[in-house]
């Protein structure tokens, strides 16, 4: 299987169990990996027979900025659900980074990784 990689989609969420996550919001970095076959893209050498990858992050970046969820884990599922939905991937990987998570000691990241398969899908 061939793989879009789209790496590093940050924008400013609201996610998070604590008050002043929703009030503030901090960023939240998103990598993902579809997985479809590219023979009617390499073909054709038309977009049209491929995942647009502008139009993926635009996605992802909806989820970011979107209705606030608690959890990552949330949102990860989330993003993988509607990349499936919305474009031709047999799988899809989401992982998303929460580089600011108010965690009392130092850390470099958090992050939470999917992977959902259209066999998966309702």
């Amino acid at each position: 299987m061939d793989q879009i990689t789209l790496s590093g989609v940050t924008a400013v969420g609201h996610h998070g169990v604590f008050d002043f996550e929703r009030r503030d919001g901090q960023p939240f970095v998103v990598d993902a990996v579809l997985h479809l076959d590219f023979s009617r893209a390499a073909a054709s050498d038309d977009v049209l027979d491929t995942a647009h990858y502008g139009e993926v992050a635009e996605c992802i970046r909806s989820w970011i900025t979107g209705e606030p969820l608690n959890l990552i884990e949330a949102l990860a599922v989330r993003i993988a659900e509607d990349v499936l939905r919305k474009f031709p991937a047999a799988a899809v990987d989401i992982t998303v980074h929460k580089p600011k998570a108010p965690i009392e000691v130092e850390f470099g990241d958090v992050s939470v990784s999917v992977r959902r398969t259209r066999q998966e899908q309702p």
